[in-house]
């Protein structure tokens, strides 16, 4: 799950899981495959030639040496190696409440946090009806409004179709990057 919006691309490492159980599901395998897999992405349907990931420490200021908890060493950093041993560009454990000024956002192309809120929390907040959800992975191209459907209010005249558009526009543009990418062309059948 990739949230994307013109000011910010992050991916959440756990996804829809209680805060407590996160540092039980966190291990070096799951961080390393959701890189490999965001980097091929950034590749693939952004045209990023040479990703570089940011990756968050799951505890306060990136665990301070293990003061705050050993994850960051435990877990993040060797991950975060074996991407960098992979030849993907990848920096962290950094401490998320540095990573996301507009300073920070600069040198990176994609934010990976340990848990949903820390990275989404973010997106929503720099671009709220812009964000958009790219499940990453698929052979084909899927997005959809990064904040859910809105349900309660169909049908009140009240709901934006802001992050809706925007899907739709990233989507084509996936579209499209596919399409050069493999030689496809377009046309009805």
């Amino acid at each position: 799950m990739l949230l994307a919006s013109d000011a910010l691309r992050v991916v959440p490492v756990t996804i829809h899981i209680p805060l407590a159980e996160v540092s039980r599901r966190l291990t070096v395998e799951a961080i390393v495959s959701v890189g490999r897999i965001t980097a091929q992405a950034l590749r693939n349907d952004f045209g990023i030639a040479e990703p570089r990931l940011a990756v968050a420490g799951l505890n306060p200021h990136a665990g301070e040496g293990g003061a705050l908890g050993r994850e960051d060493i435990d877990i993040v950093a060797p991950a975060v190696a074996t991407l960098r041993a992979a030849g993907i560009n990848a920096v962290g454990p950094l401490p998320a409440d540095t990573m996301f000024h507009a300073e920070a956002r600069a040198g990176y192309d994609v934010a990976l946090g340990m848990y949903h809120d820390q990275v989404l929390v973010p997106l929503k907040t720099l671009d709220f009806w812009g964000g958009v959800n790219v499940t990453l992975g698929l052979p084909f191209v899927r997005t959809s409004p990064d904040h859910g459907t809105a349900l309660a209010l169909a049908g009140t005249g009240r709901a934006r179709p802001d992050s809706l558009l925007a899907a739709l526009r990233l989507a084509a543009r996936m579209a499209e990057r596919r399409a050069t990418v493999t030689g496809a062309t377009g046309g009805s059948a």
